[in-house]
């Protein structure tokens, strides 16, 4: 890897900071308002789909951290694909996490500023886009341990918003409040049974429960400012990903058991969401007002930990002169702020289309995003196997943390992740995932050949 004279990413993130890092990426407005679209599917059959996406999950998660903890540079994932399978491979995997962190971003802050809408209706969408926008951007600006000091308690906010509500929702199920009897387990059979729609229903309730774990890889991206990339990473993809499994478990578990699935389904707004109905139910008042807060704090912290990523993936690629050099340089912080302007692309264009009411058009492009998430994480599998591989060919020591089962758990988790991939074709809605999907990877792999000639002929 070639490397930058100067001034190096600064090792600042200590293991709690990188845990929440993780929760953060994960946790976005999905889980509050879009699990409604797991149950519409699967009815109380969604706990399933947690459960076996969360497997999934922490197989990414201890595969990168097999990898990480043997080579934690920058650009992480990326890098080791560069090395193990190659600069085609480092390339495609690196731009296409960084498109799929940059639109996200951009649709984040949107999500926020619509939601601020909510108390204040006469505000423009573009104000508090453009507002959240800059905080996040100056955030990242600064030192690497002020973001993470910000996203951990941006991290908290959604955990303890979560942690109320499981316990609330499990006083309610098994002894009731003054003003409403306990509701026992009886929704979790009635209505259909446990599996109205099949199979089939809970195959595609597959597809939006896996969406909810993706952002569990960013761990492995803060390797390259870890204080003890050994001992941290390992022990925060642990944690972050138990965390996450029993949250959403443990919340799916208490929303169709709580309220009929039927009703549960029938979400996608605030007023409508899940959790409002459980805090309601509670007697708290101002619910709607206090998920409101959760919703816009859970949207920032996704927002500011997908736009940390994606400038750390830039930074790595102008490492391996696939990135312009510009976008290389870091501070004397040892933050890469140029590789942080040219991320901040998503944001721009989210403020540009809610000036001019066009948020809608901006929800298109996210099907670079969902299938850009899948296919990286099917990457990291391949990555995984070929590292494993070729370091058993070449003698080298183990690592100190290894994938219990792989190459069979991997394995599997690839068949898994391809069939999700392939569903997203004949899901409604999601179709952008393949329309801009497969001509961006198609774009990206002519880039590289470009870029690899161009390299050949300089040297000779």
């Amino acid at each position: 890897m070639t490397t930058s004279e100067g001034p190096q990413l600064a090792r600042k993130l200590h293991s709690r900071q990188l845990a929440m890092i993780g929760i953060g990426g994960a946790i976005g407005t999905g889980l509050f308002l879009g699990s409604t679209l797991a149950i519409s599917n699967a009815g109380p059959a969604a706990i399933v789909a947690y459960v076996i996406s969360g497997l999934v999950a922490l197989v990414i998660g201890w595969a990168l951290a097999e990898m990480v903890v043997t080579h934690p540079d920058a650009g992480a994932f990326g890098s080791i694909a560069h090395s193990y399978v190659g600069p085609w491979a480092g390339f495609v995997v690196r731009w296409t996490y960084w498109a799929g962190q940059v639109i996200a971003v951009g649709g984040e802050v949107i999500a926020a500023g619509i939601y601020v809408q909510y108390w204040w209706p006469s505000i423009p969408l573009w104000a508090p886009v453009v507002v959240f926008s800059l905080v996040i951007l100056t955030v990242n600006a600064a030192t690497v341990s002020a973001f993470g000091t910000l996203e951990y308690w941006f991290s908290t906010i959604k955990v303890t918003a979560i942690a109320v509500f499981v316990v609330l929702g499990a006083v309610i199920i098994f002894f009731g409040l003054p003003s409403r009897p306990a509701t026992g387990l009886a929704n979790l059979t009635a209505h259909g049974g446990f599996l109205p729609n099949g199979v089939s229903g809970l195959g595609l309730a597959m597809v939006f429960a896996l969406f909810s774990y993706i952002g569990t890889e960013v761990v492995s991206v803060t390797a390259a400012e870890s204080k003890d990339p050994a001992r941290d990473i390992p022990r925060a993809a642990r944690q972050m990903i138990l965390r996450l499994g029993l949250f959403y478990v443990l919340a799916m578990t208490v929303i169709v058991t709580v309220v009929p699935w039927t009703v549960a389904a029938q979400g996608g707004t605030l007023q409508s969401s899940p959790f409002v109905s459980v805090f309601g139910a509670a007697g708290i008042p101002a619910a709607a007002g206090i998920m409101n807060f959760v919703v816009i704090t859970a949207a920032l912290s996704s927002a500011n930990t997908n736009l940390y990523v994606a400038t750390r993936m830039v930074h790595s690629l102008a490492l391996h002169r696939l990135a312009p050099k510009w976008t290389g340089k870091l501070t004397a912080h040892g933050v890469p702020r140029n590789a942080l302007a040219l991320s901040a692309l998503g944001m721009a264009v989210a403020a540009i289309l809610s000036w001019q009411s066009k948020s809608d058009a901006y929800l298109v492009i996210f099907g670079i995003a969902i299938f850009a998430a899948i296919v990286v994480w099917i990457l990291i599998l391949v990555t995984h196997f070929t590292f494993r591989y070729k370091r058993r060919q070449l003698g080298l020591p183990d690592a100190p943390v290894r994938l219990k089962g792989a190459p069979v758990t991997s394995g599997l988790a690839a068949v898994f992740l391809t069939g999700v991939l392939v569903s997203t074709y004949f899901v409604p809605g999601l179709d952008p995932a393949w329309q801009f999907g497969v001509p961006f990877f198609v774009v990206l792999l002519v880039v590289h050949a470009v870029l690899k000639r161009r390299q050949k002929v300089e040297v000779s």
